[in-house]
């Protein structure tokens, strides 16, 4: 981060005083008002801090709507109010007296810069046609990155029969803040959206690039990918998965797995591991990038007023039972209380205390899952197991990381396996919620069913661990409603149920 001009930091400056926090969709900046003049300066605007570091939004909600976690009522139930009503899957999660929608907010936000970016950078002083190229495409990738979000925590999960009908979200591409009349297009729409700056950007993105927050060709290959395989595309998805492991073994900087066998041995560098804070790891480093294809990162520690907490998250005993105890991530969990007391939780929970910063953008862990799913989803099994065998040698000790002998030419339970090993790479980080949602629609039985619909409250009573309140998801709850405040703004947009 040292190596940024004080030019960004007079942009930053700049964009935190223009920003808003009106709760019109786009009351940003001023109408026509430029955020940059030359190539330059909007290549120092794609560096903002913004696009990859959060300390409100990214995915501190959808952490608290996995069916793989719990909650540890005696260890405070978080101390935030938001984080107890979207654990409860309610129908409205943004307390009417504290908007917390950072998520719409911040997201907005960006893409209104972006839409600036996108439309202004071709005119820009100096600079070369291709740097504009490049620059314009970026900002499209992660125009996309957004409207991925969006998608996902405002509209139905993606089921191509419906998509076309089902409500999506408002397709913004003019930085005009005095716009109040959105509609919301269908989810066929934005995902074709999404597609469309992708596929058109991919061509004058660099290999490379200094910092891995920002967009290259194998980053924008993996991401398209990953919205074909939500969309049950997985024969177009393999292709893109291939070529961006193509790319990225070709470069010269590329990210790469840590072996947690190494660096949980004697002189690794995630020791020592903290009895409060746990290892030394890059779940308590925002700024160690060593596994990120596209680096994405958001806030997941204790509540501080800004976004939902971690108190009180646990991982549910059903995922707990997922990990073999040779499994090294489980160094990152603490059977002991959150409040730095060291006290061992009677309830025998586990919780995530080794992950302050979730990385959400797109990690090298999990391009090898989405690689070896759409493999097995193809019939390639062995394909599947070799990709998914990779990232296990790299988690616990090798003779450990086996696939199972009994489902290596089970397609069904390979693919199983492999979701399973999704929740064992990044329980309680809320990757789990859009699986979730991707597999509630899945044309195969099996794999829809392995959506649990339950949370659980836990306490201590008596000598006893109990089961306090159980909480039911309603499938209409997949989708989050948009903030009440948003639809007064915006009279012909319906909100969902």
């Amino acid at each position: 981060m040292k190596k940024y001009s004080n030019k960004i930091f007079f942009l930053l400056l700049t964009c935190s005083i223009l920003v808003s926090c009106n709760d019109d969709f786009l009351d940003i900046v001023p109408k026509g008002s430029q955020v940059a003049g030359s190539t330059e300066d909007y290549d120092l605007l794609l560096n903002n801090p913004t696009y990859y570091f959060h300390s409100t939004g990214g995915w501190q909600a959808p952490r608290w709507m996995g069916d793989e976690i719990a909650a540890d009522a005696h260890d405070v139930y978080s101390y935030d109010i938001q984080a107890k009503l979207l654990f409860q899957w309610e129908d409205e999660i943004y307390p009417t007296e504290d908007d917390r929608a950072w998520d719409l907010r911040n997201g907005l936000s960006r893409v209104y810069t972006l839409n600036k970016v996108i439309n202004q950078v071709m005119g820009a002083e100096e600079g070369t046609e291709a740097e504009k190229m490049a620059l314009q495409a970026e900002a499209k990738s992660n125009r996309a990155f957004e409207y991925f979000q969006f998608i996902n925590f405002y509209a139905k999960p993606y089921s191509a029969s419906t998509a076309s009908s089902d409500l999506g979200f408002p397709i913004i591409t003019t930085p005009d803040i005095y716009e109040n009349n959105f509609t919301r297009a269908s989810v066929q729409e934005v995902y074709d959206f999404i597609i469309e700056d992708l596929m058109s950007s991919i061509e004058y993105l660099p290999m490379e690039r200094s910092f891995n927050t920002r967009f290259t060709k194998p980053a924008t290959k993996g991401f398209l990918a990953k919205i074909y395989m939500f969309m049950g595309r997985f024969d177009e998805a393999l292709p893109l998965l291939n070529e961006a492991f193509d790319d990225l073994s070709s470069s010269t900087n590329p990210p790469s797995l840590y072996d947690y066998n190494v660096e949980y041995a004697a002189g690794g560098s995630f020791l020592p591991i903290s009895p409060y804070d746990g290892p030394n790891g890059p779940g308590n480093d925002p700024y160690d990038f060593q596994e990120s294809v596209l680096a994405r990162v958001c806030y997941s520690g204790p509540y501080s007023g800004n976004g939902a907490g971690n108190e009180g998250l646990v991982l549910s005993p059903e995922a707990a039972s997922l990990y073999e105890s040779s499994d090294l991530r489980l160094n990152v969990y603490s059977d002991t209380y959150g409040d730095y007391s060291l006290d061992i939780n009677p309830n025998g929970v586990l919780r995530k205390y080794g992950i302050l910063y979730t990385r959400y953008g797109l990690e090298l862990s999990e391009l090898y899952l989405l690689r070896a799913e759409c493999k097995a989803r193809l019939n390639d099994l062995s394909g599947a197991v070799a990709d998914v065998k990779f990232l296990r040698e790299k988690r616990m000790p090798v003779a450990d990381a086996e696939v199972p002998a009994s489902i290596v030419s089970d397609q069904v339970g390979l693919i199983k396996f492999i979701l399973e090993e999704r929740i064992r790479e990044f329980a309680t980080e809320g990757y789990r919620w859009f699986d979730m949602r991707r597999l509630s629609v899945d044309s195969n039985t099996e794999l829809a069913n392995t959506v649990k619909y339950t949370h659980n409250l836990y306490d201590y009573v008596d000598g006893e661990t109990v089961v306090l309140e159980t909480f039911t998801l309603r499938p209409e709850r997949l989708t989050l409603r948009i903030p009440q405040a948003y639809i007064d703004q915006n009279p012909n947009m319906e909100n969902n149920p």
